[in-house]
């Protein structure tokens, strides 16, 4: 039987595999004729992955996580060739990153578009492997890798980028769940990763049941699983055991800018606190950069901090941006946290140990230091600090608090660390002063409530600006956030806590698992190339007895 000319036979789809394509007799809608332009379809891939970022903080959307990625994973998987997928992806991630990360557009201009596509190429190994999972018709048994493996490749992104260097774990698609209660549980079980996974497990799901038949019962029982897996580890995981109150006071300047900001932000930190006398505190926290002069340095600044110590009747927790000298003799500017008291500096002090990329130290600096003339990248780097401190304040409670600074609350490790170190409580200090009307300050602060929920401890996260808010052990919020722009000081009842969440014990076995299960399927692919059969070796051509080729018919 002939084939029509132009007809294209069920179940094939055309090398381009856009829908035009697979049907070029049919008029073509809109939708598939902007697919089916290398621009559309790029604005495509630039939209789809930008709309995971409504999720977060200060849209809110946090429903909308658990199917942002669908339209992404279909517009990869009608890709038809490798290169198609891998460069969707890519175009996703760029817009994806540049989303997140829109806000720092003021300091970073131009170069924020150069960053979001260096980090976007993170997600063209992705788009391959959701390209070979979800293309044509999935089977069954690919359908439920698929599940497995699309999430863990993405949490194979989200491991890269949580590198310091690269911008830190700013935007993991688990951390938009940081209201949502159920998944707060999860991350005292495996942390943010596990969030992750468990996000993207759902979206891969969803997209399963649009795709192909067979798939669908795969994807079905996907979510059933995700939920039934959420249930068990809301019934059966460690809670934190209340164990008391700790009554934390936090002191917000608000805006202060122009000549002099730096005087007049202490003057008015001074009198917040102030306020704060007769209000039975265990102690007092300013905000990132508080004090723009080392106490030990300033004999009359350390007797003003003493002065309000004694005053309130309780330890302050400042933060100081200056030029100073650390224990084993460096001298530079470092952000430290440093204790006061009645007497002056109790001599706990902390150090920044992470800093931030082109905001505090440009990284290879010889060779991008051009970036301070397009932007406000840092003139000069600050210093690090070497070891995490968990501080104890005197008294009969003798709390032992941890102390993070500026985007180290971004970190899960490091608040798991100072828990492990014996830390009751997580304090933050933070500014976000130059963002103050973007997402960022309602991003940073929502961080509190992951790293609270993941180590079983309150948090407490303190702004010069906003937004400052208090959070349980669970990771639920106490008392009402100062918000951006508010200057006032706010007294809260913390809940301390004690136990150990499954986090705290195990670690970041999600990133392992996921590890090991894109290592089975690269050898599962390894060992069907090696069990493909060879090719045949062409038969040399028949030769006549006078030595030319053998001609039939002659």
């Amino acid at each position: 039987m002939r084939k029509r000319r132009g007809h294209v036979p069920a179940g094939r789809v055309p090398a381009d595999g856009t829908p035009a394509a697979r049907a070029p007799g049919r008029a073509r809608t809109a939708g598939a004729r902007l697919l089916a332009s290398l621009w559309g379809r790029g604005a495509a891939a630039l939209l789809a992955g930008a709309l995971p970022a409504l999720a977060f903080p200060a849209p809110g959307l946090l429903w909308f996580a658990w199917v942002a990625l669908v339209p992404w994973l279909l517009l990869i998987r009608s890709a038809g060739t490798g290169r198609r997928a891998a460069l969707d992806a890519w175009i996703g991630g760029t817009g994806f990153m540049i989303a997140v990360h829109h806000w720092l557009m003021p300091s970073l201009h131009v170069f924020i578009v150069v960053l979001a596509a260096l980090l976007g190429l993170l997600w063209a190994p992705w788009g391959l492997l959701v390209a070979g999972l979800l293309g044509g018709r999935p089977s069954a048994p690919r359908s439920v890798a698929a599940v497995v493996l699309v999430p863990s490749g993405w949490l194979m992104i989200e491991l890269v980028r949580s590198w310091e260097g690269l911008g830190g774990p700013w935007g993991l698609l688990g951390a938009s769940q940081w209201e949502f209660a159920p998944a707060l549980r999860v991350a005292s079980v495996g942390g943010v990763w596990l969030v992750t996974l468990l996000v993207l497990a759902v979206n891969t799901g969803v997209a399963l049941l649009l795709v192909a038949p067979a798939a669908r019962a795969a994807g079905g029982l996907s979510l059933v699983a995700c939920a039934v897996a959420v249930a068990a580890m809301w019934s059966w995981a460690p809670r934190p055991e209340h164990v008391g109150t700790a009554r934390i006071a936090v002191v917000q300047p608000g805006v202060v800018e122009g000549p002099g900001s730096v005087q007049r932000r202490f003057a008015r930190s001074e009198e917040l606190t102030r306020s704060l006398a007769g209000r039975d505190l265990d102690l007092v926290v300013w905000g990132e950069s508080s004090v723009g002069v080392d106490p030990l340095r300033s004999p009359a600044t350390a007797a003003r901090l003493a002065a309000l110590s004694r005053l309130v009747g309780a330890e302050l927790l400042v933060n100081v941006d200056a030029r100073q000298t650390d224990a084993s003799g460096r001298t530079g500017i470092f952000k430290s946290a440093v204790l006061i008291g009645p007497g002056g500096p109790t001599g706990d002090r902390y150090d920044k140990m992470r800093l931030v990329p082109f905001g505090e130290y440009v990284p290879a600096r010889a060779a991008l230091g051009w970036a301070t003339s397009v932007g406000k990248a840092a003139g000069e780097d600050r210093l690090r600090g070497t070891r995490p401190v968990v501080m104890t304040l005197p008294g009969g409670q003798g709390l032992r608090f941890g102390p993070l600074v500026c985007f180290e609350s971004a970190f899960p490790d490091m608040s798991r660390q100072l828990t492990r170190d014996g830390a009751r409580l997580l304090i933050a200090q933070s500014s976000t002063s130059s963002f103050q009307h973007s997402w960022a300050p309602a991003q940073h602060a929502s961080l509190g409530a992951l790293r609270a929920a993941e180590t079983g401890r309150p948090m407490v996260h303190a702004t010069l600006t906003g937004i400052s808010a208090v959070y349980g052990p669970r990771g639920d919020r106490v008392g009402g956030p100062l918000g951006p722009g508010t200057s006032g000081a706010a007294v809260f009842d913390v809940p301390l806590a004690r136990g150990t969440t499954l986090y705290v014990r195990l670690g970041d076995w999600p990133v392992y698992g996921a590890l090991a299960a894109l290592a089975a399927l690269c050898a599962a692919e390894g060992l069907r190339l090696l069990r493909r059969p060879a090719p045949a070796t062409p038969a040399p051509p028949v030769r006549t007895a006078h030595g030319s080729p053998g001609r039939p018919g002659r």
